[in-house]
């Protein structure tokens, strides 16, 4: 159940009231025990649970975010997986300002403006920031830096890691494995459903790149293996190629076909980076959506 902190205070001093005597004088106003920016200032990281999301609206900093800090005024996020838990020693990049009152917080955003936002307290380390101009909620769970497993968000939002890059180029091609098309295919580049991929040589600049097929892509979990993510690249010729998704670091991804046993390595190259002064490269926005369950096992050995 969620309880708006204005009212948690309320209640509070109601309850100590039964067991202390309250002497009130006309120019004397207690400060509450808690407050709307001691419970903000509670966790190092508020990861922003965009799937819990509920409103047909849109709040558009919170679309971008992945999590959210609130350090003494300044507001920070994580608007990108590059650099996850590297950034500003975790906390991300200063992203604008904040003030907050019983129950409420104005941010006012560097790229995005002013909102005011109503909080409630939901759980023990979970939040609700409510924009009634839009009429949305937004989820906020709560964690300390040294508890937060910034593996694991890498790995459920996957998809848009992939688009954090305009390119990714081959580096690597295992000896193992049995000859395919796909060993020909040297570039990738991935947009919100759709994939390009060219046979140019390696090392070709990004601006003279040919994109020879394209198709629509796929992220998916796996029933067995929180931790395993497949890719599948359905061609617009009607084939298919099914991989192994793995992480090596935050610029470089293995894809493992299983029907060759081949693994490859691919490097990004031009990263996407967040800059506060211009709308169109704040970041990828995240939908409220999850990746559909592929009932596999890992292969590779």
């Amino acid at each position: 159940m969620k309880i708006k902190i204005l009212n948690l205070l309320f209640v509070s001093l109601l309850l100590s009231s039964c067991y202390t005597e309250v002497l009130i004088e006309d120019s004397y106003i207690d400060e509450p025990a808690v407050s709307t920016e001691s419970l903000l200032r509670s966790h190092d990281l508020w990861y922003v649970d965009i799937t819990a999301t509920q409103g047909a609206g849109e709040v558009a900093f919170m679309e971008y975010a992945f999590t959210l800090s609130f350090v003494n005024g300044t507001l920070y996020a994580n608007n990108k997986l590059v650099g996850i838990g590297k950034t500003g020693s975790g906390l991300g990049i200063d992203v604008g300002f904040y003030e907050s009152g019983l129950g409420e917080i104005q941010i006012d955003h560097d790229v995005y403006g002013r909102y005011f936002m109503d909080v409630f307290v939901v759980d023990h380390n979970t939040l609700e920031l409510y924009d009634s101009l839009s009429d949305t909620s937004y989820f906020l769970e709560g964690y300390q830096m040294n508890e937060f497993d910034f593996d694991y968000i890498f790995y459920d939002n996957l998809s848009y890691f992939l688009q954090e890059y305009d390119v990714w180029e081959k580096v690597y091609t295992s000896q193992e494995g049995m000859l395919n098309d796909f060993d020909n295919e040297n570039f990738l580049s991935f947009n919100t459903d759709m994939f390009q991929s060219s046979i140019d040589a390696p090392g070709t600049p990004i601006s003279n790149l040919q994109w020879d097929f394209e198709g629509e892509y796929r992220v998916y979990d796996t029933a067995y293996d929180e931790m395993l993510k497949t890719l599948t690249l359905a061609y617009r010729s009607s084939s298919n190629d099914y991989f192994e998704l793995y992480v090596i670091n935050d610029s470089t991804v293995e894809l493992y076909h299983p029907s060759s046993e081949t693994v490859y390595r691919f490097k990004g190259r031009g990263y996407r980076q967040y800059l506060k002064s211009s709308d169109n490269s704040v970041g990828k926005k995240r939908i409220k959506t999850s990746n559909p369950v592929m009932k596999v096992e890992r292969s590779r050995k």
